[in-house]
């Protein structure tokens, strides 16, 4: 849970690192806009790979607390 949400605050600060850093860039209004849509498209497919990542480890923790489970009965039987 809390690398969640380390990950979640470095994501967001980077994310609003770029867009201040393009707002405030001495260049013309179309340039600034195919910066933001690059930089949305490279936020967009980190956040894809922080979720796939989460979701994994949620997948792999649920498996081991499966088989745990699982072990707990076979023994009692």
């Amino acid at each position: 849970m809390k690398n969640s949400k380390v990950l979640s605050a470095l994501l967001l600060g980077a994310a609003a690192g770029a867009i201040l850093g393009i707002l405030f860039a001495p260049e013309s209004g179309a340039e600034t806009r195919k910066k933001i849509k690059k930089k949305s498209k490279e936020f967009g497919d980190r956040l894809k790979t922080s979720i796939n990542d989460i979701g994994e480890n949620i997948s792999e923790k649920f498996s081991s607390v499966k088989r745990e489970a699982d072990d707990l009965l076979n023994q009692k039987s």
